[in-house]
């Protein structure tokens, strides 16, 4: 089974503690759009607790979400090059934030370059991944695209690997950029042949994936 994608980088509990200096805290509850696609951006967003999803949507409702964050991520860093909002953010559950504005986060960064130098990795990481992304929208079917995701995911405990993420298949979906419908028979065809057990809080993937279906 491929190894787990890296995952977004957090702030370390002294980065954080450096940062506040900088920074507001504001709570926001469930389902709260924080920034929407093409608005001004003006600030950096460190979650303290909550979790939040990151997607893109077009004028008749549609969205693909392209990636969820929980403590200790941030997301807002490309306000750096003066443009807009490049994607819009949702609370999943209550959530709180440290709020860096643009000359606070450009304080931070000169105070802490081993700091910024992680942050032009997680964007070069960033730039990999959604390049990832166009390929397999092009090149792979919708179930390659399910089964990369899943492995995306996957963590690996004991034996088996674990997805502890609440995903729905309308979440699997949106991600993958294919119907509902079908994702639901996708993940029943693999949950039917052994291949995933998929319960209420997560999907657990016991053992590897076939290459196709």
């Amino acid at each position: 089974m491929l190894p787990k994608a890296q995952r977004e980088e957090t702030l370390s509990p002294a980065e954080l503690q450096a940062v506040s200096a900088h920074a507001v805290k504001r709570t926001f509850p469930k389902r709260t759009i924080i920034v929407n696609e093409g608005d001004p951006a003006d600030a950096l967003y460190i979650i303290v607790s909550g979790r939040v999803k990151v997607f893109a949507a077009n004028p008749e409702g549609r969205e693909v979400v392209l990636l969820t964050q929980g403590p200790g991520e941030y997301f807002g860093e490309m306000m750096l090059d003066e443009g807009p909002r490049s994607a819009s953010v949702m609370t999943l559950e209550p959530s709180t934030f440290l709020v860096v504005p643009k000359a606070g986060l450009r304080e931070f960064l000169v105070q802490n370059p081993a700091f910024a130098v992680r942050l032009i990795e997680k964007l070069i990481h960033r730039v990999r991944s959604l390049t990832a992304s166009v390929k397999s929208l092009a090149l792979m079917d919708v179930y390659g695209r399910v089964a990369g995701l899943l492995l995306e995911l996957a963590e690996e405990r004991d034996s088996s690997w674990v997805i502890d993420e609440r995903l729905t298949q309308q979440d699997i979906a949106s991600r993958v950029g294919a119907s509902r419908e079908m994702v639901s028979r996708i993940l029943k065809d693999l949950a039917d042949g052994g291949y995933i057990a998929v319960q209420r809080d997560r999907i657990i993937v016991n053992r590897k994936l076939p290459t196709h279906w």
